[in-house]
C-alpha cells in the first residue's frame, strides 16, 4: 500500500489552513495514497506556545465535527483512511485528538493523547485534559494502524501497548520545532520504536513559522527494522509518500524475538 504525509504550514486562519488540507488530500487520494495522515493541529494554529490562555474551549470543536464532516467526505469518496489531529471539546473537556477516518467515510474511533507535557512553548497542561481512549488500533482494509500523538511517542510503554494489541504500522502526529532536541534525537527514537516493535512508524511533522516557534517539517518513514524508508524536506511544504509492505511486520526481529520471549509476569511490579 502507500502512505501519505501531508506536511504543511498553518497559519491563524483556520478556514485557509482546512481549505489547503482537504486540497492537499485530495492530490494524495488522486496519487494513489491509501492512507493519509496529517500533523499535529495540522488545521489550525500551535496553540500551546502561548501560556495562560483565556477560555481555550473557543478554539476546539467536537468530533464530528465540521473538520471531520469534511475529511469523511474525500474518504469515502475516494475509499481513503484519514488520520486527523485537532483541537477536541467533548463537554468540559478539551484534548489533543486524532480522529481516524475509515474508507467508507464513517469515523473509527479517535485517539486522545494521553501523557501532557509543560515547558517554554509547549504550555499543553494550560489546553488538554490527559486522553481517556487508552491506546486503540484500528482495522482498516489496509492494515491494522495505531496513533502515538506527539508526545505520546516518548514513552516506550504506549509504543509498546500498540505493539500489543497489533499495530503495524504507527501514524505520529507531531509539532516539533527547530532545535528543540538534540539533532537527530527525533528520528533515532522512533526508528527505535519500529524496531523492538516490528512495526513501521511514520511521524508527519508540521512546518513553517509560527509567533513563538519555527516547526522543522521532517516527516519520515521508518521500517521494522529501524531503518528511514522516506523522508520529507526541511522547512518545506510537501506530501511525502511512501510504500509499505506490512509483509515486513511478521518477518521482523521484534515479531519473531523480541515479543515471542515478554516476560509480562515480571513488569508491573518493576513499573509501579
Amino acid at each position: 500500500m502507500k502512505i501519505a504525509l501531508i506536511q504543511q504550514p498553518c497559519s491563524v486562519d483556520k478556514a485557509q489552513n482546512l481549505a489547503r488540507g482537504l486540497k492537499s488530500a485530495r492530490e494524495a487520494a488522486k496519487a494513489g495514497a491509501n492512507i493519509l495522515c496529517f500533523a499535529e493541529l495540522g488545521f489550525e494554529p500551535f496553540y500551546p506556545q502561548h501560556q495562560n490562555p483565556e477560555a481555550p474551549s473557543k478554539y476546539a470543536e467536537t468530533i464530528p465535527g465540521p473538520i471531520t464532516d469534511a475529511f469523511a467526505e474525500i474518504a469515502k469518496e475516494h475509499g481513503v483512511v484519514i488520520i486527523l489531529n485537532l483541537y477536541e471539546k467533548d463537554g468540559d473537556s478539551l484534548y489533543d485528538s486524532s480522529p481516524v477516518i475509515h474508507s467508507d467515510g464513517t469515523i473509527l474511533g479517535t485517539t486522545r493523547m494521553v501523557h501532557i507535557t509543560d515547558y517554554a512553548c509547549f504550555y499543553e497542561q494550560d489546553y488538554y485534559t490527559p486522553g481517556d481512549q487508552g491506546a486503540p488500533v484500528y482495522k482498516t482494509p489496509f492494515g491494522k494502524i495505531g496513533v502515538a500523538i506527539c508526545y505520546d511517542r516518548h514513552y516506550p510503554e504506549y509504543m509498546r501497548a500498540l505493539a500489543i494489541a497489533g499495530a503495524e504500522i504507527v501514524f505520529i502526529p507531531q509539532a516539533g520545532s527547530v532545535g528543540e532536541w538534540p539533532d537527530g534525537l527525533y528520528e533515532a527514537e522512533v526508528r527505535t520504536a519500529a524496531f523492538q516493535n516490528g512495526y513501521f512508524t511514520a511521524l508527519c511533522n508540521r512546518v513553517g513559522e509560527e509567533p513563538k516557534l519555527t516547526f522543522a517539517g521532517e516527516s519520515f518513514v521508518c521500517n521494522p527494522s529501524g531503518e528511514v524508508i522516506a523522508k520529507a524536506g526541511t522547512g518545506t511544504e510537501e506530501i511525502l509518500y511512501c510504500d509499505v509492505n506490512l509483509s515486513e511486520v511478521q518477518e521482523s526481529h521484534a515479531k519473531k524475538l523480541f515479543l515471542r520471549d515478554r516476560r509480562p509476569e515480571l513488569y508491573s511490579d518493576w513499573l509501579k
